[in-house]
């Protein structure tokens, strides 16, 4: 930048140079020779004093610049090249021992689900997988919840600002799931669908609940489908995955999406009803919740609840898999120490 007055000219090369070195940039900015450019403003008469104070102010906000330069320099980093994690000029016999994928295991809850998908499949069901983000649609409305419903309440889970909706379980996916299914299910073929996926909820973490976790959704619809139906294949499937007669009980509850409604409690698996630790020595563990697919969410998906009936249920996966394998604690599953997970490799 030229500079009008020679004295503001010299200065500027005086303080440019330095500044484009300098460590501490507010030592050029109070240096004397800046300073004695203010201090002449006095003596100048008013005609100057304007243009001369312009220019000493375009001198320190050049010299701003110069330092501000250096400072974003400084903080610049080399990129990294994620696709190269050892360097070119590395010999190959000096590079770093790699883990191999024999290292690695699936996660227990991931074995478990497919163990119990299969199960599902051999039962004449099909699987579909969940979202992991929905809308207030599918979370509510199709499933009988009205805008203003107060069961909401109790599916208090992470939203986005826009509205989305990280979904409380993986009822989600049942409008979908009967809209797809009902031209099979007027040529004959029921609905019988499972839906695994991960679930959200805003709840307090301890050794029974988490935020996170695997859920297990059920659907079946058919003509003159009812409760027995519902007890008849949940039992089969229970008996099948702990390779041991059980007994199961439904007691009343409800839910807005099934009438009637019921939680779903089953004989203790390690102590035979006697009473255990696992079962809080009552003989019985409760492990979800089921019923009678309601008719409002049948006409929501274009079904005619005069003809067709159905049922539907839900379970967390990962307290069917700790009762199997006797663990305390729901947060081993999302902790990442590898001493648990080895005991499943």
């Amino acid at each position: 930048m030229d500079y009008k007055y020679p004295q503001i000219h010299e200065v500027a090369n005086i303080l440019k140079e330095p500044a484009r070195i300098e460590q501490d940039g507010r030592s050029i900015l109070r240096a004397p020779e800046l300073n004695s450019l203010f201090s002449e403003l006095k003596n100048l008469g008013s005609e100057d004093k304007s243009a001369f104070g312009k220019e000493v102010n375009d001198l320190k906000n050049e010299l701003n610049q110069i330092l501000n330069s250096i400072d974003d320099k400084a903080t610049e980093l080399p990129p990294i090249d994620v696709t190269a994690p050892i360097d070119k000029n590395v010999k190959s016999d000096k590079h770093p021992r790699l883990l191999t994928s024999s290292h690695g295991s699936m996660h227990p809850l991931m074995t478990e689900l497919d163990k119990i998908i299969d199960i599902f499949y051999r039962m004449g069901f099909t699987a579909f997988e969940s979202r992991q983000i929905d809308d207030d649609f599918h979370m509510f409305e199709s499933l009988n919840f009205p805008l203003g419903h107060p069961a909401r309440d109790d599916y208090d889970t992470f939203m986005t600002t826009n509205g989305l909706i990280a979904p409380a379980h993986t009822s989600t996916m049942q409008n979908r799931i009967l809209v797809e299914g009902k031209a099979s299910l007027e040529k004959g073929t029921p609905i019988a669908s499972v839906i695994p996926g991960r679930v959200f909820r805003n709840e307090d973490v301890d050794a029974r609940h988490g935020h996170t976790f695997v859920q297990l959704e059920g659907v079946y619809v058919d003509k003159d489908i009812n409760t027995g139906h519902l007890i008849s294949t949940f039992k089969t499937f229970l008996e099948e995955y702990y390779g041991q007669d059980m007994d199961l009980v439904l007691q009343p509850f409800y839910f807005p999406f099934t009438e009637p409604s019921f939680e779903f409690v089953l004989s203790c698996p390690f102590c035979q009803k006697k009473g255990c630790s696992v079962c809080s020595y009552s003989g019985w563990i409760e492990l979800g919740g089921c019923g009678m697919i309601h008719p409002n969410v049948l006409k929501m998906a274009g079904i005619d609840s005069n003809t067709y009936t159905g049922f539907a249920w839900g379970f967390g996966v990962d307290r069917l898999v700790m009762m199997k394998h006797g663990i305390e604690d729901i947060r081993h599953f999302m902790a990442g120490k590898l001493e648990f997970l080895r005991q499943f490799s």
